[in-house]
């Protein structure tokens, strides 16, 4: 099994970017963990539409029909930590070789990648900055690891 978090426009904050990096060599030692970033800083349109799909264009290169693709969307389904992680072990039990979880632009996602995800999670109801989602979702990511092995990280 292999992560691949998949993220539209470099993390600017040098302090988000090290919780990041930190949380990706903890979840390396359960499973490989790779973050690629997708540049988009040369997508220069007014029409918010038309950016969502130039931004699609670049998902879509990215992903093959074999991966198993999560959408972080505020459309979609919201868990718990341990809920998480029991979706996230369901994933695997699939026999899954690639999951990419996908944060995308500020405007969301084309018809076309939201036609292409397997499913979509949502991490709060609240809007967050696509950066400190980063953060968020890495630390859950690993949290529910340590909720799968049993390991003193997550308390009830």
């Amino acid at each position: 099994m292999k992560i691949t978090f998949l993220l539209l426009g470099k993390t600017t904050s040098p302090e988000i970017k090290s919780i990041c990096d930190d949380y990706r060599k903890r979840i390396n030692h359960y499973t490989k963990m790779e973050e690629v970033i997708i540049d988009n800083s040369a997508i220069k349109l007014a029409d918010k539409q038309k950016i969502k799909e130039k931004e699609g264009e670049l998902i879509m290169k990215k992903i093959t029909a074999t991966d198993f693709v999560v959408l972080l969307d505020d459309k979609g389904k919201e868990f718990n930590s341990v809920l998480f992680s029991q979706y996230l072990e369901s994933i695997f039990n699939q026999s899954v070789k690639n999951i990419f979880f996908i944060v995308g632009g500020a405007y969301g996602f084309s018809d076309a990648v939201y036609k292409r995800a397997n499913a979509k999670i949502s991490l709060s109801k609240m809007t967050f900055s696509h950066q400190i989602v980063r953060a968020i979702f890495s630390e859950q990511l690993y949290r529910a690891f340590t909720i799968m092995r049993n390991e003193p990280y997550h308390h009830e």
